[in-house]
């Protein structure tokens, strides 16, 4: 039997444990895509919680290859896929190695790699043989404990990522890195879903917070304890251990329904709108641009999101000042724009920096695709997000003092 790239890890605590969580996040590029896919999972077993999510992911169209893992058993995978019943055991198929497997739309190894750098280089290499053109190989080292697999794979995310997820809930944890060694196109975009975040923590069904919001909780959390502890007998503790609350409150995730209208555009950002012009910008092409500005309080939740599906093709800062983002002068704000490729035409969405606001969060690489109502960064404290629509292509559907609501509210309407 070839043996599977994905080694398992072992030291004073046994081999690294794959979660529910961590499993999910590995085939998240698999289970976001709601086209008829290919899809290839290296190294599982019948007790793997990374098949399990690969199979729940499954739709009608879609087909999957399995390679069992070193030391496990080809006849044992069959007989639990078959056992899943009729519906999984003619959409998955397990192979006895890796040789027999064809390309794949997304390439998922289910055991974390660990061992030498050049041990994690030779893995990812072999795996991205299998690799369909624009396609996905989402692989996880564990956090701590590796031999510079772990460093390998940052290195790898750093050429060809176009998404790191850090599951902190599994033991240990790990970072899973999505990478792309040749480009996607922009139409596939609008086959996806919203990603998969692992770093936005749930408190409910419903409601989230994101990954910055827990570490700014927890450093209010921290002052309050050296300030007890510093001085015992003041009250002052008080002022960073009530600021707790509602520093994390700011950076709430609420989930969304995003409209299924192919032709809908959707708020960046929760908000007020401030504007609705037509403009020219040379920066982003020829032509007439419809820009929709909307105003983020300290009250609304600041998480960004992608206003239509698309794929990052430019991301660039423009320097400025920090005006109240109310202003006209906000203009000259320090702004971060991601640009997207779309069907219709380019769409940029910027993100302003106000008066309070001095830290703009963007996660999407260039050469990552976008889901329509995606989450893609967000901005600290009271700010402004603009959206630039090719303004021969889009009709608005709001107006200035309309409040809209980020991946939910249509701002505009594609011609």
């Amino acid at each position: 039997m070839t043996q599977s790239p994905a080694v398992r890890v072992t030291g004073p605590t046994g081999a690294v444990r794959v979660g529910e969580r961590a499993a999910r996040t590995l085939v998240s590029e698999f289970a976001r895509r709601n086209d008829a896919k290919a899809g290839l999972l290296v190294g599982a077993t019948p007790e793997s919680a990374v098949l399990a999510a690969a199979i729940e992911a499954l739709l009608p169209g879609d087909r999957l290859t399995v390679v069992p893992a070193e030391g496990a058993s080809a006849a044992a995978l069959r007989a639990h896929v078959t056992a899943q019943g009729r519906w999984v055991a003619d959409r998955v198929r397990v192979v006895d190695t890796l040789a027999e497997a064809d390309a794949a739309a997304v390439v998922v190894a289910a055991e974390p790699f660990t061992g030498t750098a050049e041990e994690a280089r030779t893995a990812v290499d072999g795996l991205t043989k299998y690799l369909a053109e624009g396609a996905v190989l989402s692989v996880a080292a564990p956090l701590f404990r590796t031999e510079g697999a772990g460093a390998e794979l940052d290195r790898q995310g750093l050429l060809h990522g176009i998404r790191t997820d850090l599951v902190l809930r599994n033991s240990p944890p790990v970072r899973v890195h999505h990478l792309r060694s040749t480009p996607a196109p922009a139409a596939l975009a609008a086959s996806l879903s919203p990603a998969y975040r692992p770093s936005s923590v749930p408190l409910t069904r419903s409601m989230h917070i994101d990954s910055n919001g827990v570490a700014a909780a927890g450093i209010t959390l921290g002052l309050a304890a050296l300030a007890r502890a510093a001085r015992p007998k003041s009250k002052l503790w008080l002022l960073p251990a009530l600021a707790a609350a509602p520093v994390a409150a700011f950076f709430r995730d609420p989930e969304r329904d995003v409209p299924e209208d192919p032709s809908a555009v959707v708020a960046s950002a929760d908000g007020q709108v401030l504007s609705v012009q037509r403009l020219h910008d040379e920066r982003f092409g020829e032509g007439e641009w419809l820009r929709i500005a909307v105003f983020l309080s300290v009250l609304d939740v600041h998480v960004n999101r992608s206003p239509v599906a698309g794929k990052v093709v430019d991301y660039f800062v423009a320097d400025g000042g920090f005006v109240n983002a109310m202003k006209p002068d906000a203009e000259h704000n320090v702004a971060a724009y991601t640009v997207l490729d779309t069907d219709h035409g380019t769409v940029v969405v910027a993100q302003r920096t106000g008066l309070i606001a001095r830290r703009i969060v963007q996660r999407a690489p260039v050469g990552a695709l976008l889901a329509r109502g995606e989450r893609f960064g967000l901005i600290r404290f009271g700010s402004r997000t603009d959206v630039y629509l090719p303004a021969d292509a889009a009709e608005p559907l709001v107006g200035p003092g309309d409040k809209v609501v980020g991946g939910a509210t249509v701002i505009a309407r594609w011609s």
